[in-house]
């Protein structure tokens, strides 16, 4: 068994729940690498950039129909068409324009995606991410006018040591909101956000070793 295989099946033991998915994040790793775990059965994969994803994995997505691939990076409305064509789950969708672009060019492709609304739920400057007092009209404008699929909210914590307080505060937006999916927690914080009812976490270094 292979050393990614292994930190695999560790951090689904550790996690323990099968309502939890976890979505590999393969950024900046060569597919050489990320391989064993696809030919292992996993189908949850995340990308922070379209580009490098369309080299990485449209071939590959033909081969294996059941992958699932997640764009969990600020996703440019330039490159939402090709997000559509690429991906079936979309993490950062955080402003109107976006939101109105996904929407046109799913109708185009004949494609419905799932989306997540990342929240600014630190309130921080340089971080993407909807203004927590606009979220109820942005997400009542994604599925009323858009007809998107919105299934849960996002969020990159701060990193100030309150992680679950963040986590504990996405958990109840999401369930005023009635959303059943969470996607919340990275390799340093997963186990805390699967306390406070994340469904997805993001998982990279942890499985695949540190980035170079």
């Amino acid at each position: 068994m292979s050393p990614i295989i292994k930190r695999f099946e560790n951090i689904k033991s550790l996690i323990n729940n099968s309502n939890v998915k976890i979505v590999a994040v393969t950024k900046t790793f060569e597919y050489n690498l990320i391989k064993p775990l696809v030919e292992h059965g996993h189908n949850h994969f995340g990308e922070n950039k379209v580009q490098e994803a369309q080299a990485k994995w449209a071939v590959v997505k033909k081969e294996y129909p059941d992958l699932n691939l997640h764009m969990i990076g600020k996703l440019q409305s330039n490159k939402a068409k090709e997000a559509v064509l690429l991906f079936d789950y979309i993490h950062s969708v955080d402003n109107p324009k976006l939101a109105g672009l996904l929407s046109k060019h799913e109708t185009n492709a004949g494609k419905k995606l799932k989306y997540f609304i990342q929240v600014n739920i630190g309130n921080e400057k340089q971080k993407s991410g909807m203004a927590l007092d606009q979220l109820d009209d942005f997400y009542n404008y994604c599925i009323n006018e858009l007809k998107i699929k919105i299934i849960g909210l996002m969020a990159i914590p701060p990193n100030d040591g309150q992680e679950s307080m963040y986590f504990k505060n996405l958990m109840q937006l999401n369930k005023t909101l009635g959303l059943k999916e969470l996607s919340m927690g990275m390799s340093g914080d997963f186990k805390e956000a699967i306390k406070f009812e994340s469904t997805y976490v993001r998982i990279g270094s942890y499985i695949f070793g540190n980035r170079i």
